[in-house]
C-alpha cells in the first residue's frame, strides 16, 4: 500500500485526445509535498507516513510545531495529513514526492471539502420535491411538509432529515482517473469534478476499488533533497528515486 499526496485545486479545464474528443479535467498542483515525520508499529502502533504541502511563514507556527519541522528538517508547512502505508513502502523524511507518483491511466480516490452554501432549504438540502404547485397549496410551496410531531411519536426525531448548514463537508469521490502527470511543474490531471473550493487542500491516494497499475513506481516516486534550506550533498541534489524499499 502506496502513500497519497496532498494537492492544491487549481480549478477545471479539458484536455484533447487523440481523436479530438474532450476530457474535463480537474488540475490538482503539488506544492512542494514532502515527507515530515513516520509512523512506526513499534512506537505509533502503526505504519503511516505524515505529509505536509505549501509555504508557511516560521512566525505563525507554533513553538512545538517549529520543533517538529526542525526535526525533520522541513520548513513549516500549511497542510499536514498522515496516509497509512505497509511496512515496506516508507518514504524518508525529507522526500519531495513528485507528480509522476501516479501513472496515467490509474485510478484515484481524493478527498476534499465541499463547498460551502450556508443556510439552505429542504429541497436544495436534500433534493425533497416540495409541495403541490396548485391545487389548495398556498405560499408553502417550498415546505418539507411534517416532520413527525402529532400525539405519536410527539417528537422530532433526531436526524431528521430539514433545512440547515449546506456544504462544508468532508467528501471522498471514487475511481477518478489520471489523465496526465507534469511532473515539472508539479501539476496532475485528474478526469472529472473534484469536491473543493479552487485553492482548496485535496488529498489524493490510489483507487481502493480498483488494481494499482504494474509500472506505478514502488514505494513511490520521490526527489531525495534536504528541505531544510540547507544545501543538499552535491550527489544527491539532481538525484531522483524510485526505490524499492523504506
Amino acid at each position: 500500500m502506496r502513500s497519497g499526496v496532498i494537492a492544491q485545486k487549481l480549478g477545471m479545464t479539458r484536455v484533447f485526445t487523440d481523436t479530438g474528443e474532450h476530457v474535463p479535467v480537474t488540475v490538482l498542483r503539488l506544492a512542494n509535498c514532502q515527507v515530515v515525520a513516520h509512523r512506526t508499529m513499534d512506537k505509533n502502533g502503526y505504519v503511516a507516513l505524515q505529509l505536509g504541502s505549501g509555504a508557511r511563514r516560521p512566525k505563525t507556527a507554533t513553538k512545538a510545531e517549529r520543533g517538529h519541522f526542525a526535526v525533520s528538517k522541513v520548513e513549516p508547512k500549511r497542510k499536514l495529513a498522515e496516509f497509512r502505508v505497509s511496512g515496506d513502502a516508507l518514504i524518508p523524511v525529507g522526500a519531495e514526492i513528485t507528480a509522476d507518483h501516479f501513472v496515467p491511466g490509474q485510478f484515484v480516490d481524493v478527498t476534499g471539502i465541499s463547498t460551502g452554501k450556508g443556510f439552505a432549504g429542504g429541497m436544495k438540502r436534500w433534493n425533497f420535491a416540495g409541495l403541490r404547485a396548485s391545487h389548495g397549496v398556498s405560499i408553502s410551496h417550498r415546505s418539507i411538509g411534517s416532520t413527525g410531531g402529532r400525539q405519536d411519536p410527539g417528537k422530532t426525531f433526531k436526524n431528521k432529515k430539514m433545512p440547515g448548514h449546506l456544504g462544508v463537508d468532508r467528501v471522498t469521490t471514487l475511481n477518478l482517473k489520471v489523465v496526465q502527470t507534469d511532473p515539472e511543474r508539479g501539476l496532475i490531471l485528474v478526469e472529472g469534478a473534484v469536491p473543493g473550493v479552487k485553492g482548496g487542500w485535496i488529498t489524493v491516494r490510489d483507487a481502493v476499488k480498483k488494481a494499482l497499475p504494474k509500472d506505478a513506481p514502488k514505494p513511490g516516486k520521490f526527489r531525495v533533497g534536504n528541505g531544510g534550506g540547507e544545501p543538499a550533498p552535491a550527489e544527491a541534489a539532481p538525484a531522483e528515486a524510485s526505490g524499492e524499499g523504506a
